[in-house]
């Protein structure tokens, strides 16, 4: 039977396995995007070309499968390139179908050369103009998403989809079947003796995980070693949550570290970090740990990160076989950090202890963020966006199983992508997206697709009628705010209009009763909290200590150790 050139490239799709594409359609990739849908594959047809590659972004990450989106050629392309390096730099392994221009016309108004603005971002480009290569090059691509953990884009003149053959092409070998699958990765032995000489040496040692060691199934392995040498336990944003329950984790390692955790960061003199990329943030700008030596332990350690020599030393290794070879290689265990009076610390922690006078009418952050974090229930996925909001609730409580945030661009208005894409990669769980009014605003059509899909999200947003960040670095130099005060919209009442469930939540002492009707009723719900804008993050008010009237109150840790 004769095929047009866009369904042997569905074909191509659907051998890889794929089956969730989130899509806005146009002239350069309506008629593939169609013929993806009728061979079975669900598609989530969203209200802006941004929306498609973040939620993308965001199901890859949370199903561990390569994310997939299609945008059309010109405009649509040109509409992602906030998304795009956000998933460049959290490493996320996408494919995006963009279409092209189609090479017969003299002139199309749409036009433009798509590759430099793709690669601007960092993200790959691949144009597909030879029609009897496109079905290997779309198979390449996959292979390079998944071995660079990358976005690849991919431009197809619509013109050449329209083709029509008289036989559908060979189908190469499908990427999973050509990827290399390599075994964990040993540690040297001369490397491990050298480390474990080191460790002997230090007295308080920090554990801090990241996403290389999750991905390692290293947490348990870690804890086990943190056990050995009676040290703290932490982890790097994205991780938050792979130690979660132990006693002895303190949280974040970075600028969300809690009073308690930074102060005694401050006294560690050794930090081992198993897959760890060692950022700016987590070592917050290198001021976290100034007294320790700090050892990267990866399969791909790195001298220079984010523009710092971050490690004093390297170990290359898979993160689960160098703490069992660390657990086996040393002397009896040793008490280190941990007693009962530091365990009960931990426990009863605050997340921020600074104290700011009271506005009437409006709520604290920080109180909203603990009576939802006690009210909601643990197998909830929670979706942390960016923004001034996001320190409040990063401090919830959950595993790192039901815990998503992608922040390494430092773009707010990607919340309520992300959590459209958990929501589709974990179609049988709740999903809650914490967020900020003016993140939520960038984005507010896609309630109508969590309507029309039936997406299960609860947004849950403080809403202190500005961008938080800027008015509180405004206040700082002594400048006029306005620009960056919006007032308080009706967030619940604009719910409503795209017809899905909206309340505007004053009473905390509510919620356990609010998150049981929602519980019996499921569907999608925006709870609106109004706060106070003179709260202020702990991250801003280090780097801009005259934008606030808060007061600090520095954690003594003296009789804790």
């Amino acid at each position: 039977m004769a095929l047009h050139v866009y369904e042997t490239l569905a074909d191509c799709f659907t051998a890889e396995g794929v089956d969730t594409c989130f899509a806005l359609l146009g002239d350069a990739n309506m008629n593939w995007a169609t013929a993806l849908a009728m061979r079975g594959v669900r598609m989530i047809h969203v209200r802006h070309e941004h929306c498609a590659v973040a939620a993308a972004t965001a199901y890859a990450r949370k199903s561990g499968k390569v994310g997939i989106a299609t945008v059309t050629c010109g405009p649509g392309l040109t509409q992602v390139l906030t998304a795009l390096p956000a998933a460049v730099r959290a490493r996320i392994p996408m494919v995006i179908f963009a279409g092209e221009a189609p090479l017969g016309s003299a002139w199309y108004n749409q036009a433009i050369d798509q590759a430099p603005f793709v690669t601007a971002t960092g993200a790959r480009y691949r144009a597909l103009h030879h029609i009897p290569r496109m079905a290997q090059d779309i198979r390449d691509a996959f292979v390079e998403a998944q071995q660079d953990r990358c976005p690849v884009v991919i431009g197809v003149p619509f013109d050449l989809q329209a083709r029509v053959l008289d036989a559908a092409p060979p189908q190469p070998a499908p990427s999973a079947s050509i990827l290399p699958k390599p075994a964990p990765m040993p540690p040297h032995p001369d490397d491990l003796a050298r480390l474990a000489a080191e460790i002997a040496r230090a007295g308080r040692v920090v554990i801090m995980g990241g996403l290389g060691a999750a991905a390692a199934g290293a947490g348990a392995a870690c804890r086990a070693l943190g056990d050995r040498l009676g040290a703290l336990m932490a982890t790097t944003l994205p991780a938050r949550g792979l130690f979660h329950g132990d006693p002895f984790s303190v949280g974040i390692a970075g600028g969300f570290s809690t009073p308690l955790a930074r102060a005694l960061f401050a006294r560690a003199d050794l930090v081992l970090a198993f897959g760890c990329q060692l950022t700016q943030h987590n070592l917050d700008r290198g001021k976290l740990f100034p007294a320790a030596r700090i050892i990267q332990i990866d399969t791909d350690p790195r001298a220079i990160s984010q523009g710092m020599a971050a490690a004093s030393d390297h170990l290359r290794g898979d993160a689960c076989l160098v703490a069992e070879a660390l657990a086996a290689a040393l002397p009896a265990p040793r008490p280190g950090w941990r007693n009962d009076r530091l365990a009960r610390a931990i426990a009863t922690a605050a997340p921020d202890t600074a104290s700011f006078p009271p506005e009437p009418g409006l709520l604290d952050p920080r109180d909203v963020a603990a009576a939802l974090d006690a009210a909601l229930p643990q197998d909830w996925q929670m979706v942390n966006s960016s923004g001034h909001c996001s320190f409040f609730f990063a401090h919830m409580n959950r595993p790192l199983s039901h815990f998503l945030t992608i922040r390494e661009f430092g773009a707010i208005g990607n919340g309520i992508s992300y959590a459209m894409g958990v929501a589709a990669a974990r179609p049988g769980d709740t999903v809650v997206l914490c967020d900020g009014d003016g993140s939520v605003l960038m984005h507010l059509q896609e309630l109508e697709t969590i309507r029309r899909h039936g997406l299960n999200i609860l947004i849950c947003v403080l809403n202190d009628g500005a961008y938080g960040s800027e008015i509180h670095k405004l206040r700082d130099e002594g400048l006029p705010d306005d620009g960056a005060v919006f007032g308080r919209c009706d967030l619940a009442a604009i719910a409503r209009g795209f017809g899905i469930a909206g309340d505007r939540i004053a009473d905390l002492d509510s919620l356990p009763e609010r998150v049981a009707d929602f519980t019996r009723t499921g569907g999608a719900a925006i709870w609106d909290f109004a706060v106070s804008d003179r709260i202020v993050s702990p991250v801003i008010r280090r780097a801009h200590p005259g934008g606030h009237v808060g007061t600090e109150h520095p954690v003594d840790t003296e009789g804790l150790l």
